[in-house]
């Protein structure tokens, strides 16, 4: 049986009263390598590589050693399929304590537009459902049984729909975004078992960038940021800095405002694949109860029809 401590028991009900029962209000998941994880957050992200569909997985754990600590994990897939549309998908599974859990099921579609001789402009729509879940089954509460705490007496499913908007600078080095994934905000004031709740699901946007400066032909200095802000919430800045080494090796450190700094890495094994690792040391009050957060990343490029685009670029950067 799970036991609830009083730390875990308020961080649940604070969630709830987030969640009101129909939606949620959170930030939505983060992550360090935020950069080859693009389309969640973008739906115009697009790479005008026609012919290949590229592919990624990203796992974190977070908080390591704080129980109930939240796990995260995002698959996504986009492929261009001509010369100016761009279709993909995305799921994010977002679980706090095996108690509380998050499934996002998304669509993309990217128009992309030539704008200049080595940049392009695309513009995109995201559409899909949240599948927001709690399990309280087999609880013991400090206070004594389930019954006692009238938060607890039942399980929690919803399904909400979204839409998502956003655009998407780039050219063969260097990106700039602007992205809203979830358009529909609902608020309301709800009463179930006695329990009064207010829910709010906030619309997030996302503003992000990044350059590649060639300081010799095998070496590569790739900074770059995103910024993430939503009604309630204090704004998420995160900004790093890449260093690749004869187009197989990055390194690179980061920094969270006021949550983290973080050290990352990611190898190309092949011309196709590329793995990843990243570290975050956290520097909030939470480091008193965490040993900081891991983050792995997969990303596979296939190409579908043995067809190479002919627009030059640097290899993936985002």
């Amino acid at each position: 049986m799970k036991k609830l401590n009083i730390f875990q028991k308020l961080v649940i009900v604070a969630i709830l009263t987030m969640t009101s029962y129909s939606s949620y209000a959170q930030q939505d998941p983060q992550f360090t390598q935020y950069m080859y994880n693009m389309s969640v957050i973008n739906p115009a992200y697009a790479t005008a590589e026609q012919g290949i569909l590229n592919t990624g997985a990203l796992y974190r754990t977070q908080w390591v050693g704080l129980e109930g600590a939240p796990r995260t994990a995002s698959l996504f897939a986009h492929t261009p399929i001509n010369e100016k549309m761009e279709i993909g998908l995305s799921f994010t599974n977002d679980n706090i304590g095996d108690v509380v859990e998050e499934n996002n099921i998304y669509s993309d579609f990217a128009y992309v537009l030539q704008v200049g001789d080595n940049s392009k402009l695309s513009l995109g729509i995201k559409a899909g459902v949240t599948l927001f879940n709690t399990n309280f089954n087999g609880f013991v509460l400090q206070s004594g049984g389930v019954d006692t705490d009238v938060a607890f007496n039942e399980n929690i499913n919803n399904t909400f729909p979204n839409v998502g908007l956003g655009a998407f600078y780039f050219s063969d080095n260097y990106y700039i975004g602007l992205s809203a994934p979830n358009l529909l905000a609902t608020k309301h004031l709800e009463s179930e078992n006695g329990v009064r709740a207010l829910g709010a699901e906030s619309t997030h946007f996302f503003l992000t960038g990044g350059y590649v400066f060639d300081i010799t032909p095998d070496i590569r200095f790739k900074p770059a940021f995103m910024a993430k802000g939503v009604s309630g919430a204090p704004l998420a800045l995160d900004i790093t800095a890449n260093i690749l080494l004869q187009e197989k090796l990055e390194v690179g450190l980061a920094y969270r405002l006021e949550d983290a700094v973080s050290a990352l890495v990611n190898f190309r094994i092949a011309p196709n694949l590329r793995i990843g690792y990243s570290y975050d040391y956290t520097t909030s009050n939470l480091s008193d109860f965490s040993s900081g957060s891991h983050e792995i990343m997969l990303l596979f490029d296939l190409d579908l029809f043995n067809f190479k685009s002919g627009y030059d670029r640097s290899p993936r950067f985002f």
